[in-house]
């Protein structure tokens, strides 16, 4: 595989940007190589300045639910972009999208959109805070929202403690007010909410966590946190940056039948654009400027090509729930290729499947929280991608993300998928 063209465009962009990328992961760090550059994408392929054509299972890391360059969401992008590309004030767009969301997740009864899934949980935060008055919020280790000084933390060495920055340049006293429990362990969580009686304003959880790779949440977890959050009078937000209209239309509270107070969005609801959402219990949500105390604001906040792309991917969607069956078919045939592979060349596999998203761990370990996940053996999951990407096939250049299938995997693609992995 010739990568000559990306290789000259990264030696550049390591004297532009730290590490030659606008996002870590991006780097190909842990799989111990250079980053392919993308020149374009369509339906499930993207293409590298090459010239070398993958199948794609990163899918932008979730958005591209649909296929890349769906033709009816870049025509509703280039009518949205001759009318003009940002205004600075409100539009049309942003009820129609935002009255969608509340059709889908009745939970949301009011929302607020933003840029990023950042910018949505930690805003998220902010407005539970304003609401109950509290300050210390609660996390699950391995759990990522994003990189606001609060949520860059990791556990103390008992696992249960107040939380020390996990990122350079985020201040110990920012980070204090953040505890980290267990992911799937119920002791963890009540043992925190004992520790700090009616202090907590809100318990955020990915509800299948995905950014460990994926990790399903045990039968009645989900459950659990709701009780206990509201036993507490804690806000319980759902971080479905991820996970939202990817399990279903309703996202992983409509999968699992948990209704959060809040609920944070990205990637799917912005169609590919810039876009993310938050949201929940009207008397929560008006505690937001301009009709609250909680100030929070952002010139690109629903600007209208954002809102046009992700109106129509939510409309295709509506209109095409039958999507949702047959990408879900998919992953089961791809996480089964999976274990014929482990079978066949004698290496532990774990794979964690859900709806459309799944992970391949390499680990003999049942993966069920974060110590299980990080117990894979990264190097093999290096050679692993090696192999899938000279083989044409673009997989997370990550053990600890997740596997995308989209609406544009075709029948060939999948077999095609399943033959390199059970070579």
């Amino acid at each position: 595989m010739n990568t000559t063209k990306s290789e000259e465009l990264y030696k550049i962009a390591l004297d532009l940007m730290p590490g030659g990328v606008n996002s870590p992961v991006r780097a190909f760090g842990s799989v111990g190589r250079n980053p392919l550059f993308i020149d374009h994408a369509k339906g499930s392929r993207v293409y590298d300045v090459d010239g070398n054509s993958f199948i794609d299972y990163v899918c932008s890391w979730g958005p591209g639910i649909l296929g890349h360059a769906h033709p009816e969401v870049i025509e509703a992008v280039i009518r949205a972009c001759f009318d003009g590309l940002t205004f600075g004030a409100p539009t049309g767009k942003e009820n129609v999208l935002a009255a969608m969301i509340r059709d889908i997740m009745p939970s949301m009864e009011m929302v607020r959109m933003v840029n990023s899934g950042t910018e949505a949980t930690m805003s998220a935060i902010r407005a539970a805070r304003g609401y109950t008055g509290r300050d210390k919020i609660i996390k699950f280790k391995g759990c990522y929202h994003g990189h606001s000084d609060g949520l860059l933390v990791q556990a103390g060495s008992a696992a249960l403690t107040q939380s020390v920055p996990d990122s350079s340049g985020v201040p110990a006293s920012f980070a204090k007010q953040t505890l980290v429990a267990l992911y799937n362990d119920k002791d963890s969580v009540r043992e925190l909410f004992e520790n700090n009686k009616d202090q907590i304003a809100a318990l955020i959880v990915e509800p299948v966590a995905a950014n460990m790779g994926v990790v399903l949440p045990e039968e009645g977890f989900l459950q659990f946190l709701r009780e206990i959050t509201e036993e507490n009078g804690t806000v319980l937000i759902f971080d479905e940056v991820i996970t939202g209209f990817r399990l279903g239309i309703g996202g992983a509270q409509q999968w699992y039948g948990v209704k959060p107070d809040m609920t944070t969005l990205g990637k799917i609801v912005g169609g590919g654009m810039p876009m993310a959402v938050y949201g929940g219990k009207r008397e929560i949500m008006k505690n937001v400027a301009p009709t609250g105390k909680v100030y929070q604001a952002g010139t690109l906040s629903g600007n209208p090509i954002a809102t046009a792309a992700g109106i129509k991917t939510l409309e295709l969607l509506q209109e095409n729930e039958d999507i949702y069956t047959r990408i879900e078919a998919n992953t089961k045939k791809l996480a089964e290729a999976f274990k014929v592979r482990a079978q066949k060349r004698g290496v532990p596999i774990q794979v964690n499947q859900v709806g459309s998203l799944m992970s391949a761990f390499f680990t003999d370990q049942e993966v069920r929280d974060y110590s299980s996940a990080t117990s894979s053996d990264t190097k093999a999951y290096a050679e692993y991608f090696g192999y899938m990407l000279e083989n044409g096939i673009y997989v997370a250049p990550s053990q600890f993300e997740a596997m995308f299938i989209s609406a544009a995997h075709s029948d060939a693609d999948i077999e095609k998928t399943i033959e390199v992995l059970t070579k």
